[in-house]
């Protein structure tokens, strides 16, 4: 059977997942603090015809070989964590992330979760949470009857009683940042998880060395680019098509052997 048929499906499979990730990134356009996704590729194992630098005289040796490559995979989908746009909105809860850093969320079994989804809520109980009702880490009541809530640069939350002019602190904000933040896993609901890959998480408050800051009343929207990931799709739909056309062509190739007589 030709090598060509398995390579040509090789690129086809692997453009599929392409297009998947491409599909991704604009279905999440205007997901607050969504991160896009790159599809990385990498050659499959070669078969090799005639070994380079195999020796052929004393003093000489092939220079180059015979290397058939057998196609493609797709073997990673990175994140990447540029700065998204930032956008201002009236809410006092949105409070978004500029530079490295990210929210820590308390999960209903205990665990921490990370986020960049700026979208805070204050429930029935004053807590500070996300739209599922997780906490932020650590937590943040806001008092009953309080008014004003505000969150300076480096993350101090404070309110006022009313007919108080003094503003009293009720809690602050602290971030977490990882050596690799593109070997977190996502786990949907604009969260992420510590994994081996990531490394353990740094903690500190916005402002601190290493670490950004925080603008109350925006929220920091997708970093996808529109017009960048159009460019993507029509990428992978030309090696698709060029892809199939190998297959059509190796397919043909065996037509014309079938069709030998003596």
């Amino acid at each position: 059977m030709l090598r060509s048929l398995w390579a040509g499906a090789s690129g086809m499979i692997a453009q599929q997942t392409h297009l998947d990730v491409v599909a991704h990134d604009l279905a999440n356009v205007n997901t607050a603090g969504f991160k896009k996704i790159r599809a990385d590729f990498q050659d499959l194992l070669y078969q090799i015809n005639r070994e380079p630098g195999a020796p052929v005289e004393p003093n000489s040796m092939i220079p180059n070989g015979v290397q058939i490559g057998l196609g493609v995979k797709v073997v990673g989908t990175t994140r990447m964590f540029m700065q998204g746009s930032l956008q201002t909105t009236d809410n006092p809860t949105d409070v978004a992330i500029t530079g490295d850093g990210f929210y820590q969320v308390t999960m209903p079994d205990g665990t921490i979760a990370y986020s960049r989804d700026a979208n805070w809520k204050i429930d029935a109980n004053g807590q500070v949470v996300n739209h599922d009702g997780y906490l932020l880490e650590p937590a943040i009541v806001v008092p009953e009857g309080s008014i004003d809530f505000s969150v300076s640069p480096t993350g101090a939350v404070t309110v006022r009683n009313p007919g108080v002019v003094e503003a009293e602190e009720i809690g602050q904000i602290e971030l977490a940042r990882f050596i690799n933040p593109a070997g977190l896993r996502a786990v949907g609901k604009n969260l992420f998880i510590e994994t081996a890959a990531s490394g353990v998480p740094v903690v500190g408050n916005p402002g601190d060395e290493g670490f950004g800051t925080v603008e109350q009343r925006m929220l920091e929207m997708s970093n996808v680019q529109v017009v960048e990931e159009m460019v993507e799709m029509i990428v992978a739909q030309r090696a698709y098509e060029a892809n199939s056309k190998t297959i059509t062509t190796a397919d043909e190739f065996l037509r014309i052997a079938n069709n030998l007589r003596r």
